[in-house]
């Protein structure tokens, strides 16, 4: 960058040059719009935290201040508080993760240990492989330190790996340095997609042949409505992969506490580096989680999780079976997520002000591709709306639809959707960021 300012920013020239990665995301844009009382909003993947006891969180508090304060509120390790860290191991456990707890570091949410990951390993111009589509704020993280992200395709198993091997070949081919593979293969974001077990393993072993570290990212793995999904990638090679977990679906984002286990190698780097960020990941946190793991019905609580978000995924499914059966979208057997496509000549992002102006909010697909793509696909987020509010949500969105439809076939002949009538009983929803 020029050491010149601007009208708007005197500093704007003395930024260093990967700050051109950084931009607000999509999702972020649509907080402002979302928070108005009258927008039913599908946007953000919010927990619903309201489900939640919050008796017990408050009893796990005030024994963590009453027993264990002067060690709550001091600085702790950069690795994490050792208790707390080997209860970890028992929650991967259920995804099939055996592991030392000498290889957990514990991190500021697993958004954090995604950034710690990336500036360890990006170099400019270093290529990311990720899936198409992916997590938006990961693609944000990776831009920042200059990556180039290229994706792979997916289809409704997830990862394609012929797709990933014709990538692979072709990036080495026009001397590219691949980094590493990040992908969320459980209930992903924003797909909704679960990679199957035979391609988990044909995914590793591409990735071992070629010699590329895999960051698995796992938010949503416990959070299955029908039945438990293939065990986590890490749980068969622990050489070759970097695993993310986190409280924050399971628990609450609020905490933000989250880990990476990694190889030895890695974990000790990653370590100097959170320490480097932060010091140390908060003792206060990490205390009230371990409390909370030692003395609440945990796993009890995340079958309530469970049961709220399959009630409202089967809510949206109901929905858009009434009110837009002319389109496809994905059936999630988990997570926060339904992923939507639209007819080809709707552009969701250019849509979306009219969908605000009728008072519903979505995630336009773009949000998701680092390359543009994604244009006529939506994210829908299941997990925050009450049932009659997602159902009147996905009525507007309909409404919305089809009148970019009749706008179009003025020039081009395109016939509407089916489309229901209105329900009239529907009062407004409240506030809500989700």
């Amino acid at each position: 960058m020029t050491n010149q300012g601007n009208n708007l920013d005197k500093w704007y020239g003395h930024y260093a040059n990967r700050t051109a990665g950084l931009a607000a995301s999509e999702v972020r844009a649509l907080f402002a719009v979302a928070s108005r009382p009258e927008v039913v909003s599908l946007a953000g993947g919010m927990p619903f935290v309201s489900a939640l006891p919050t008796d017990i969180v408050s009893g796990v508090m005030e024994r963590v201040i009453r027993d264990k304060g002067p060690q709550a509120l001091q600085y702790g390790s950069g690795q994490g508080v050792p208790l707390l860290r080997e209860q970890i191991l028992e929650v991967m456990a259920l995804e099939g993760i055996r592991a030392n707890v000498d290889d957990v570091v514990v991190t500021t949410g697993s958004q954090h240990a995604l950034e710690l990951v990336t500036k360890l390993f990006i170099d400019p111009g270093d290529v990311v492989l990720a899936e198409g589509p992916s997590y938006v704020t990961a693609m944000v993280v990776f831009k920042s330190f200059q990556a180039q992200v290229e994706h792979v395709e997916m289809d409704e198993f997830g990862l394609v790996p012929e797709a990933l091997r014709q990538k692979i070949a072709r990036l080495k081919a026009d001397g590219k340095r691949i980094k590493f593979l990040y992908s969320i293969p459980t209930f992903s974001n924003p797909a909704g997609v679960t990679l199957t077990w035979e391609r988990r393993l044909e995914v590793l072993e591409i990735a071992r042949s070629n010699d590329i570290l895999v960051l698995e990212d796992n938010p949503y793995g416990l959070l299955y409505f029908d039945g438990a999904p293939p065990h986590a990638m890490r749980s068969v090679e622990e050489d070759g992969v970097v695993y993310l977990g986190t409280f924050s679906k399971t628990l609450a984002p609020g905490f933000r506490v989250g880990w990476a286990l990694a190889p030895h190698a890695i974990r000790e780097k990653l370590i100097l580096a959170n320490e480097a960020a932060v010091l140390s990941p908060s003792s206060f946190t990490q205390m009230i989680i371990s409390e909370y793991l030692s003395t609440a019905d945990w796993k009890g609580q995340i079958n309530t999780f469970r049961d709220v978000y399959r009630e409202r995924r089967d809510a949206m499914l109901r929905a858009l079976e009434d009110y837009l059966p002319d389109l496809s979208w994905t059936t999630p057997t988990g997570g926060f997520y339904i992923w939507l496509t639209l007819p080809d000549n709707i552009d969701s992002k250019s849509m979306l002000p009219r969908a605000v102006k009728e008072l519903v909010a979505y995630t336009p697909g773009t949000a998701f591709y680092a390359d543009g793509g994604g244009r006529n696909k939506v994210r829908l987020a299941f997990c925050y709306p009450e049932p009659s509010y997602i159902r009147e949500g996905i009525r507007r969105l309909s409404t919305v639809i089809n009148g970019e439809l009749e706008l179009l076939n003025t020039f081009s002949q395109t016939a509407p959707l089916n489309l229901r009538g209105a329900e009239h009983n529907i009062i407004n929803p409240p506030a809500n960021l989700g």
